[in-house]
């Protein structure tokens, strides 16, 4: 009816409520640890180094458990995303409500940074990791996975647009009160999607992990042992392509967090108020999280024509050439600074929306060399996250330690700041970092995805044969 996949927009579903959450969550909370709680600069990094270690761990443990457990919630995916998510909403209001009035680096506020994280980051990786492995395993071929694509990109669209309101509602977190309002809303919101994903979605693999669960001793004690997890962490690592994915995607999700994190705070000091209101701000950090998807389908007869590895390395070059224009123009073009801000979200955002397709080559390249009766999907998105988590944390340690160096941390407010030289200075720095990470970001990630090899899959009907 209305020609609706419904296992498309079942799946999508989570998209929806991660997306709410998550451009949330990513992009006000390290404002809101810096400026309104007044975390000290160690609690900070001590906290990042906490999640960088959590976030890694959690990845390949909850992918190994999901790939071989035989209790239904852990290996049925849509059981894994139907119980965690109200746990998942949960952890996601736990940052917006401070335990008690913190004092400028009050040890507390650590605590808070550290427990936030690890439950928010836990929760995200158990029940997107099955999300994952759903868009593996829902089809083999490649028309049905830019479906998925496409249904999941119009529910990030809607999701990510969380940001844009959340800032009108709350004056970009100057009304903390209304701020807070909202995030419950939103966790409510995104629960209830969730809980649609896990009611209405379907597998053909969760009727083969339901046939395997009642042949005694099929997979026991060695599916579960220590040996099995290194042999099969071995088979996966030895794939050049997955190598040469995870060092690309490695940088992309460093690029990602220094975007969300920071570009609220750079676009506050660079850009003045008079040039660009709160109002206009608001509209332009919400276009950063919605415009990526309008992106990604709109490049959907490029992806069918081209291939996700052109496309992706295409963005690349963009990345770095806008980045290199912008330095070369200077900070003083207030408009074209702000356009630049915004696209480079858009940009980084949208390819990184398509590294599914990649994994999941490479999850049927596994599948197939190792002649395997079901995939190895969240072991292969969780082997992958465990290297490139570390960078969501060793960008925000990187960035404030360096604005630090440069009096940020001492900054309360622009407009009363008498050492003018001082708040040049940092301003400097502040653009010098918004046009060179960028540039030295993509010129390694094309070194590292130029060798890649699967490049034809979107040619080829199935991999492998569906049941």
């Amino acid at each position: 009816m209305f020609g609706i996949h419904h296992n498309a927009l079942a799946y999508a579903m989570t998209t929806l409520g991660a997306g709410m959450m998550n451009s949330i969550f990513s992009f006000y909370y390290v404002k809101l640890f810096l400026n309104k709680y007044k975390i000290s600069e160690g609690a900070f990094h001590q906290s990042q180094v906490v999640y960088m270690i959590w976030n890694a761990v959690n990845d390949p443990l909850f992918g190994y458990i999901q790939d071989n457990s035989r209790v239904p919630c852990f290996s049925k995916r849509r059981l894994s995303i139907l119980y965690g998510a109200p746990f998942y909403a949960l952890t996601f209001l736990l940052a917006w409500f401070p335990w008690r009035s913190y004092e400028a680096g009050d040890w507390l506020s650590g605590v808070h940074l550290i427990v936030t994280l690890c439950a928010f980051d836990g929760m995200l990786t158990f029940v997107l990791l099955a999300q994952c492995a759903l868009f593996a395993e829902i089809s083999t071929h490649h028309e049905n996975r830019l479906t998925l694509i496409k249904y999941n990109q119009v529910a990030s669209l809607i999701g990510s647009s969380s940001v844009l309101f959340c800032g009108l509602v709350s004056e970009n977190m100057d009304n903390f009160a209304n701020f807070q309002s909202f995030a419950v809303v939103v966790a409510l919101l995104a629960c209830t999607c969730m809980l649609y994903t896990g009611f209405q979605s379907t597998s053909p693999y969760d009727c083969l992990a339901s046939k395997a669960t009642n042949k005694a001793g099929q997979r026991d004690g060695a599916a579960l042992s220590l040996s099995s997890v290194f042999c099969m962490t071995k088979q996966i690592l030895t794939q050049k392509d997955f190598v040469l994915f995870v060092s690309m995607n490695f940088f992309q999700v460093f690029l990602l967090a220094f975007c969300n994190n920071f570009t609220m705070i750079f676009a506050e000091h660079l850009i003045p108020q008079n040039v660009l209101p709160s109002f206009v701000k608001s509209i332009m950090y919400g276009a950063g999280f919605i415009c990526p998807q309008l992106l990604v389908l709109s490049s959907q007869n490029l992806l069918r024509t081209l291939g996700y590895y052109r496309v992706i390395l295409f963005t690349f070059y963009v990345e770095a050439g806008a980045a290199a224009v912008m330095f070369l123009l200077g900070p003083q073009h207030y408009y074209i600074l702000a356009l630049f801000l915004t696209g480079n979200m858009v940009l980084i955002q949208a390819s990184f929306s398509l590294f599914n397709l990649p994994l999941a080559d490479i999850i049927d390249a596994d599948l197939f060399k190792h002649k395997r009766s079901t995939p190895l999907s969240s072991m292969v998105f969780g082997t992958n996250a465990l290297f490139t988590k570390p960078a969501q944390s060793l960008a925000p340690m990187l960035v404030v330690g360096i604005l630090n160096q440069v009096g940020y941390e001492k900054l309360e407010d622009i407009a009363t700041v008498s050492d003018q030289g001082s708040l040049q200075e940092l301003h400097d720095v502040m653009f010098y970092l918004v046009c060179l990470v960028p540039v030295c970001v993509a010129a390694l990630q094309i070194l590292a995805w130029t060798p890649y090899s699967i490049r034809e899959s979107h040619t080829v009907d199935a991999k492998y044969i569906e049941t």
